[in-house]
C-alpha cells in the first residue's frame, strides 16, 4: 500500500509526540514492505532530507502562524495526495481533519488519528478551540476509520455514539546510549535529581511541580527537559518561579534523554491533559519511578500499581513528591513490574500490524 501521513511536523521526531509516532509508525510499515510518504514542514525538518527509516519525505511549505501553520500545511499536503496513486490518507491530530473531506473527494481512503483532546490545550483562545471541537467532530464523522490512542477515549466516543472509533495505543522504544555527560553538563548527579520531559505548554502542568518544588523542605534538584511549544511567555514564567535547585535543559534527545531517566530518582508528570503520553512509557521502559496526576490516560498506563496526585492539586502534589522522595528505595522496586509492562504492552511492531490491518479492512469495506 502507498501511505500518506498528513498533520505532524516531521521527522527525524525531536519534540512532539505525534512526531514519534509518525516515525516510529512509519518505518515499521515500511519493514512490512509498504510506502510509506511523510509530509514535513521546513522550519521542523531539513528540506533537503528526502528520506529517512526507508520512509520518503516530502517537505511541503506552509505559513509561519500559530493558528494557520497546521491547517494550511495539511491543505496544501491533502492537495498533493490527488495525484500520486495513494491507497491511504492517514491524518494526525484532529486539526488537520479540517481538510479531509478533500481527500475522500478524490477517493482516497481516509484514516485519521486523534491524539488528544486539542481544543482543550490552554494554548487555544476561544476561536481556535471551538474551530478544534469542529475539527474533532469531522475527525469522527468524515474518515472512513478513526483511531485513537487513549482506549478510555476510545471507550468514551463509543459511548456516545461513534462506533468506528479504535483503539490502537503508542508504543514505546528506548534508545541504548547512556550519554552521561548531560549530566555533568547540568550539574546533578545520578539519583539525586527528579525529571520532567515534555513541551512546556500550560496543560503539561509544570507550573504545579514548580510551585510543589518551592514548598518542598530539602527538595534535590530537578530537571526540567523540555521547551517551547509557541508558549514563549509560559515558560518565561516558569523561568521565573524556580529557584536554584531547578535546571532548564531545554529539549535533550536520543543518548542523553536516554541518561537522564535512567539515573533520575523520579520522574513527574503532573498533566492535566494528555492522549496516551509516550514520554511516560519512556520513562517506564528505562526503569525510573514515576509520579503522575490521575488522569484517565495515566492511570491507564499505570494501573493500579501506579503513584498518583489528584490533576491541579499542588498541595496533593507536594505531598506525594515528599512521599516519594523519602521511599526512593521502594520506588525503585515498584517500578520493576510496571517497565516490564510497558515494554510488553506498548509494542510499536504491534501497533504497526494492527494499523496495517485496519488500513486493509478499511480499503475493502469502502470498494
Amino acid at each position: 500500500m502507498k501511505i500518506a501521513m498528513i498533520g505532524q511536523k516531521g521527522v527525524p521526531a525531536t519534540h512532539g509526540g505525534v512526531e514519534r509516532h509518525v516515525e516510529e509508525l512509519g518505518a515499521r510499515l515500511v519493514d512490512l514492505g509498504h510506502e510509506v510518504v511523510v509530509f514535513t514542514r521546513p522550519e521542523y525538518s531539513d528540506p533537503s532530507m528526502t528520506e529517512y527509516r526507508g520512509m520518503r519525505l516530502v517537505s511541503v511549505p506552509t505559513v509561519a502562524s500559530k493558528h494557520l501553520d497546521a491547517i494550511v500545511h495539511s491543505l496544501f499536503c491533502t492537495l498533493r495526495t490527488w495525484s500520486g496513486g495513494y491507497d491511504i490518507v492517514h491524518y494526525h491530530a484532529m486539526g488537520p481533519c479540517l481538510v479531509a473531506p478533500l481527500a475522500r473527494l478524490r477517493g482516497r481512503t481516509v484514516v485519521a488519528t486523534i491524539h488528544g483532546q486539542d481544543w482543550r490545550r490552554g494554548k487555544w483562545g476561544r476561536l481556535a478551540s471551538a474551530i478544534l471541537r469542529l475539527s474533532e467532530w469531522m475527525a469522527l464523522r468524515i474518515p472512513h476509520a478513526t483511531v485513537s490512542v487513549s482506549e478510555s477515549l476510545a471507550d468514551n466516543y463509543r459511548a456516545t455514539g461513534y462506533q468506528s472509533v479504535f483503539y490502537i495505543p503508542n508504543g514505546v522504544s528506548i534508545d541504548a546510549g547512556d550519554d552521561a555527560s548531560v549530566l555533568d553538563d547540568l550539574g546533578v548527579r545520578p539519583s539525586e535529581y527528579a525529571l520532567f520531559a515534555g513541551r512546556l505548554v500550560p496543560e503539561k502542568g509544570c507550573h504545579y511541580l514548580l510551585d510543589a518544588w518551592r514548598a518542598l523542605p530539602d527538595a534535590p534538584m530537578l530537571v526540567i527537559a523540555g521547551d517551547s511549544s509557541a508558549s514563549d511567555t509560559y515558560v518565561a514564567r516558569l523561568k521565573e518561579a524556580s529557584g536554584d535547585n531547578v535546571r532548564f535543559a531545554g529539549y535533550v534527545y536520543g543518548a542523553r534523554l536516554a541518561a537522564l531517566f535512567r539515573h533520575c530518582t523520579l520522574f513527574v508528570l503532573p498533566s492535566d491533559l494528555e492522549g496516551l503520553p509516550i514520554v511516560l512509557l519512556e520513562a517506564l521502559a528505562y526503569g525510573a519511578p514515576v509520579l503522575a496526576s490521575d488522569i484517565p490516560p495515566n492511570v491507564e498506563v499505570l494501573g493500579r500499581n501506579g503513584e498518583y496526585f489528584a490533576a491541579g492539586d499542588t498541595a496533593a502534589l507536594t505531598a506525594s513528591l515528599a512521599r516519594c522522595l523519602l521511599d526512593s528505595v521502594g520506588m525503585k522496586q515498584r517500578s520493576v513490574p510496571l517497565r516490564d509492562a510497558a515494554i510488553r504492552e506498548y509494542d510499536w511492531d504491534i501497533v504497526a500490524r494492527e494499523t496495517i490491518t485496519l488500513y486493509q479492512r478499511t480499503a475493502m469495506a469502502k470498494r
